[in-house]
């Protein structure tokens, strides 16, 4: 009996973890609402993420503030660059959608492989920005580079991260419920389940002692926690 009412038990463990994804979920919606800061707010749902998965995090509200202040202009930055890319896919397939010549279908399959190197690239550049110091450039291309390197939990992730807006959108009866569920947690749970194999990958490129020099063949540098 003195158990059931232990705050370590793994009932009040889950309870409190699921309560700290909702308090961040809320956060990661009202900072996205101005659009503009959708990069500064996703670059701090996954320095949170990652800290919570390694059991690091202190207090939600305030690592979150945190990274979100650090990384604002960068991940701003970086946001807006990945937004004109997409915008820039899109207007080319509708191009292509309404004209048809000779090479249009060998186009139409070039820019859909970009698209998913582009969709490869935005899983991770968030992430990366929020774990490692380093310049914009070099942000794009250690997302690329891990994110090809890493193939097999970057195709996972991906299904992690897709999948439930595809059930949401095209399982009859799933979108009422499934969008309450994203109101409340899911944006941050598909971070946090995700954050399991960042973790992983990121962990290689961060060296074993304190005192050991960055490995840069990767041009990575870890922020601080």
């Amino acid at each position: 009996m003195n158990n059931l009412f232990n705050m370590d038990n793994k009932f009040f463990t889950l309870m409190s973890r699921v309560a700290d994804l909702m308090i961040l979920n809320v956060l990661w919606i009202i900072c996205c609402l101005p659009i503009v800061t959708i990069g500064a707010a996703t670059t701090a749902l996954h320095y949170v993420t990652l800290k919570m998965v390694k059991n690091e995090e202190s207090y939600i509200v305030k690592s979150y503030f945190k990274s979100f202040r650090e990384n604002f202009k960068q991940s701003t930055l970086i946001w807006i660059i990945m937004f004109v890319l997409f915008l820039i896919f899109v207007f080319d397939l509708i191009i292509l959608g309404s004209i048809t010549f000779q090479f249009s279908n060998i186009i139409r399959y070039v820019i859909l492989a970009m698209i998913f190197v582009y969709v490869m690239v935005l899983l991770y550049v968030f992430p990366v920005t929020s774990k490692f110091y380093n310049s914009t450039k070099n942000i794009f291309k250690n997302s690329f580079l891990m994110s090809i390197k890493h193939l097999p939990y970057t195709l996972l992730m991906l299904v992690i991260t897709i999948g439930p807006f595809i059930i949401l959108l095209f399982v009859s009866g799933a979108f009422q419920y499934g969008l309450l569920i994203f109101i409340l947690v899911g944006f941050s749970l598909i971070a946090f389940c995700n954050s399991y194999f960042f973790n992983k990958i990121f962990d290689r490129y961060i060296p074993k002692e304190e005192d050991e020099e960055i490995n840069t063949e990767e041009d990575c540098v870890p922020e601080e926690s």
